[in-house]
């Protein structure tokens, strides 16, 4: 993937400066689709999934392939701005994903509605969207919102520091800018032959603290192009608990878990793990086999025994997150190299 800069565009680099509602609800459902991360990420979709109200099935429609319209691509700094955008979306632009996502699909009769331009469609998909923005994401909101203003000072403190090219490069580890253009590793090969042109639009750089996947670019035509990428903490964001904490850790661990994962400050056996929190060899093993498949352990063979360790993400989890992300540090002239930032890449690219 490669994004390239002309001088103007530099100058026209901005960080939102405030989280986008309808944005981050997008990153949320996308993080409800692509499974994985069961041991961090499956009580959360088990309880969001459970809790959706009948007016949100509406957007299922919208996903038939996980490839979501671009016409939802919005952001706004308040539920309503958002959900007013997407219903001021132009008609070509909402035909014209409508057919792609449903290429070679028969789609629902309310889908059929939208691409011919009814208006009652268009109510049907802003419901949708409210209520999937009260269960989901509204909830969190407040975390969202410190969230974000903790990435804002720490991207801003790097930019002055050492100028926006830096910026660019800690904001998304293992990226690249060289010659004014940006580049990074996709997921396919389509992906990683897509160049995008800003020409004087600008570029819009968006935390999302539910997404933790690669970057999401936005590129609609005589917009500025937006890249939302991953920030948060790595776990899922509840209303009554900031992650980091004891209770947010056993909650998505399991106390026994965590325990583990405190014990290993230093590296362990499995049998010293298991004499240390007072359980079984097995049970130790199980434990620990499950936290290496989360990549928060890392386990090595040491003669006859196997040595556990904490990995850098580990580190992370146990650590506060709600603070300002610490900045690598970088001498003048130097980028950045992949990785090397206050949060372990195995965080934010899974």
């Amino acid at each position: 993937m490669r994004v390239r800069f002309t001088a103007e565009d530099f100058a026209r680099v901005r960080f939102a400066a405030r989280p986008a509602p309808l944005a981050e609800l997008n990153a949320a459902f996308m993080m409800l689709l692509v499974g994985g991360g069961e041991l961090l990420h499956g009580r959360w979709r088990r309880r969001v999934l459970g809790s959706l109200p009948d007016a949100v099935v509406p957007l299922a429609d919208l996903v038939p392939a996980g490839d979501p319209p671009r016409f939802l691509d919005v952001l706004g700094e308040t539920p309503a701005e958002g959900l007013d955008l997407v219903e001021a979306a132009p008609a070509g632009l909402v035909r014209s994903e409508l057919e792609r996502i449903y290429a070679g699909r028969r789609a629902p009769r309310w889908i059929r509605e939208l691409h011919a331009g009814e208006r009652g469609a268009r109510r049907v998909l802003r419901r949708a969207q409210q209520a999937a923005f009260e269960t989901v994401a509204a909830p969190a909101w407040p975390l969202v919102q410190d969230l974000h203003r903790a990435e804002f000072t720490r991207h801003a403190l790097t930019v002055a520091e050492h100028g926006i090219g830096a910026a660019l490069q800690v904001l998304v580890p293992g990226t690249r800018l060289r010659d004014g253009v940006w580049e990074w590793a996709a997921p396919d090969s389509a992906a990683a032959e897509r160049e995008i042109r800003l020409a004087g639009r600008g570029l819009v750089l968006l935390p999302s603290f539910h997404w933790t996947g690669r970057p999401l670019v936005q590129d609609l035509p005589d917009r500025p192009v937006v890249v939302t990428y991953a920030a948060g903490p790595g776990l899922p964001l509840t209303p009554d608990l900031a992650p980091g904490t004891e209770e947010s850790l056993a909650a998505v661990l399991g106390r026994t878990r965590l325990d583990l994962l405190r014990a290993l400050t230093t590296p362990h056996t499995t049998t010293s793990l298991a004499r240390r929190l007072g359980i079984s060899n097995a049970t130790a093993s199980s434990h620990a086999s499950a936290l290496r498949g989360a990549g928060l352990v890392t386990t090595t063979r040491a003669g006859r025994a196997v040595e556990h360790r904490r990995t850098a993400l580990g580190d992370l989890l146990l650590g506060p997150v709600v603070a300002v992300r610490p900045t690598p540090e970088l001498r003048p002239g130097v980028a950045p190299e992949a990785g090397q930032v206050g949060t372990a890449p195995g965080v934010r690219r899974p």
